[in-house]
This record gives structure tokens, sequence and C-alpha cells, in this order.
């Protein structure tokens, strides 16, 4: 059987954990930041956990 592709797009966007759960980055971080307050900001730097069912789908562009 050959190697599986890992989808080069999915492992630039989601990380894996230990436990095998998916990670991702929280959306509106880039630009417009001076009508969002420092708070709102900040608590957008934190990455999250995708819900199950689209963790399902990310799991299978991202094999390894």
């Amino acid at each position: 059987m050959p190697k599986i592709k890992t989808h080069r797009g999915a492992a630039k966007r989601f990380k894996k954990t230990a436990r095998g759960k998916i990670l991702r980055n929280s959306a509106y971080t880039s630009h417009i930041l001076t009508s969002k307050t420092t708070k709102r900001k900040r608590n957008l730097r934190k990455s999250r956990v995708l819900p199950a069912g689209e963790a399902k789908r990310v799991r299978v562009l991202l094999p390894y």
C-alpha cells in the first residue's frame, strides 16, 4: 500500500494533540483590530478544540 499524502493546507491550519484531538486557531484576528476590545483580541489568540463532527473530516486530511 502506498503512503497517504497529508493535505498541506489542512496541515498549516490544524494541529493534533497527544490525545488525538484537533486544534484550530480563531478567526477574526487579522485586520480591523482597532474596533475590537483588548480582552476580545486576547481571547482570540487562544486555540480551540474542533467539534467531533468536524474533527472527523479533518482527520482524513491529516493521516499522520
